[in-house]
């Protein structure tokens, strides 16, 4: 009886000892890693992109990629999409800082203030748009022949708020209560939100 039991006893410890050895082994093994590349991404450089050609408290910035079978095509599908880009950018800039400028301020009838500071603001973008640089252009040409527009454009801070200022000083409605120290004020806190936001 004492072999029997003296016999499982060493079977089971001889299990024991076959498991913590096939456990070990594995754990000595490496690790494979998975990345990006080796399951056959490839990482795509995109020209005139990167934090210097985000918007800045001093300069609204935009950047695109045009694609045609045409160079010329291509390269207005880049700046068309760069000026637009540029336009919501400045719209969103100017409908926060007009919020706040008019909730700030005492006017009789805040929403027609509102309404009427918007028409002018979208004025000012398409005539300022005209006045936009190009801070970087690259062009390619792809394997499959198409060209490939890259564009970065901006268009200063202060430049837009002058041209504002005009068509607001020059509203009959707006000009007896419009302020244009507090609007400047209230746009440049807006403006360094693209600084605090990289």
């Amino acid at each position: 009886m004492k072999r029997i039991t003296l016999l499982k006893s060493s079977l089971v410890l001889l299990a024991l000892t076959l498991t913590l050895a096939g456990t070990s082994c594995k754990s000595k093994k490496k690790a494979e890693v998975i990345t990006p590349s080796s399951q056959g991404e490839i990482e795509v450089k995109l020209y005139c992109s990167g934090d210097e050609y985000f918007s800045t408290a001093e300069q609204f910035r935009a950047n695109a990629v045009g694609e045609s079978m045409d160079q010329n095509t291509a390269k207005r599908k880049a700046l068309n999409e760069a000026r637009t880009q540029l336009a919501s950018s400045i719209q969103t800039t100017i409908k926060a800082t007009t919020d706040n400028y008019v909730n700030s301020r005492e006017f009789n009838n805040k929403e027609e203030v509102l309404e009427r500071f918007e028409s002018l603001s979208r004025e000012v973008v398409n005539q300022q748009l005209n006045g936009t640089r190009t801070i970087c252009e690259r062009l390619t040409k792809t394997p499959q022949g198409t060209f490939k527009s890259y564009v970065a454009i901006e268009l200063g801070g202060e430049d837009f708020l002058k041209s504002m200022n005009d068509r607001l000083s020059k509203d009959e409605r707006l000009r007896i209560d419009y302020d244009y120290e507090k609007f400047k004020e209230t746009f440049d806190k807006e403006m360094d939100k693209f600084e605090k936001g990289r």
